[in-house]
C-alpha cells in the first residue's frame, strides 16, 4: 500500500493496516525514542503515545512528507519533550545503586562503609580525568556539526544504528549517508585532535 492508501486505512480505523505498521515500525521507533529518554520503559511509553498521536492526528496528514517521516517526527517530538522533563525531574535515588552494597564493609566493621576489596580495574585519577576530557571533547565536537551530520554520526556511532536504518529513518541514499558519516567523523577527529594539541601547549607553558 502506498502512503495515500495507508493514510486512508488509518482514517478508517483499519485494524489490520494499523497492526502492520505497528509491527513494521515499532522496533526502530523504540530505538529512536530510547536515544532521547532514560529507560527502556520510558521509550516504550513514548512509542505508545506516538501511535496514539498518529491515530488522533491522521486526519491532518496532508502527504507533504511520507507517512513514515510524519510518524517519526511525531515520535521524536514526544521523545525530546519527555527526555527534557526526565532530566529535570528524575531523582538520583531512582537510578539505583551503581555498585553492589555487599562490596562495602558493614556497620559492625572497624572501617564501616569502606571497600572490602578494591576494584581490580580501579582507574587512576589521571586516567579518569583524561577519559572524561575525551568524552567532553567528542560531545562538543558532535554538537558543533551541521544538523544532518550530527544526526547521522549520533545514530551510527553513539546509538549503534546500521547504515540501512539511518537511510530508512532519515530518507537518505546509502551514498549520501556514507558521505555525511565520513565528513562527521573527520570533523570530530580533527576537533578532538585540536583540543588535545591545545591542552599539550598549555601544559608546556
Amino acid at each position: 500500500m502506498d502512503d495515500a492508501a495507508l493514510a486512508d486505512a488509518l482514517r478508517a480505523r483499519d485494524e489490520g493496516a494499523f497492526r502492520t505498521l505497528v509491527d513494521a515500525w515499532t522496533p526502530l521507533m523504540t530505538r529512536v525514542a530510547r536515544s532521547h529518554v532514560s529507560t527502556d520503559a520510558s521509550a516504550d511509553e513514548v512509542v505508545q503515545d506516538a501511535w496514539l498521536a498518529v491515530l488522533k492526528g491522521i486526519d491532518r496528514f496532508e502527504g507533504r512528507s511520507s507517512l513514515r517521516t510524519w510518524t517519526f517526527r511525531i515520535l521524536t517530538n514526544i521523545a525530546r519533550t519527555r527526555g527534557v522533563r526526565e532530566k529535570r525531574s528524575v531523582p538520583l535515588s531512582s537510578l539505583g545503586p551503581t555498585v553492589e552494597p555487599d562490596r562495602f564493609r558493614g556497620p559492625e566493621d572497624q572501617y564501616p562503609g569502606g571497600w572490602k576489596v578494591f576494584p581490580v580495574d580501579w582507574p587512576s585519577p589521571e586516567d579518569a580525568a583524561v577519559e572524561a576530557e575525551r568524552t567532553q571533547a567528542v560531545t562538543r565536537a558532535i554538537q558543533a556539526l551541521p544538523e544532518r551530520q550530527q544526526l547521522v554520526i549520533t545514530l551510527r556511532d553513539v546509538h549503534g544504528f546500521s547504515g540501512e536504518e539511518v537511510c530508512e529513518l532519515l530518507e537518505l541514499t546509502q551514498a549520501n549517508q556514507r558521505v555525511l558519516l565520513h565528513r562527521a567523523r573527520a570533523a570530530v577527529r580533527a576537533a578532538v585532535a585540536d583540543a588535545y594539541e591545545e591542552r599539550a601547549e598549555v601544559g608546556t607553558r
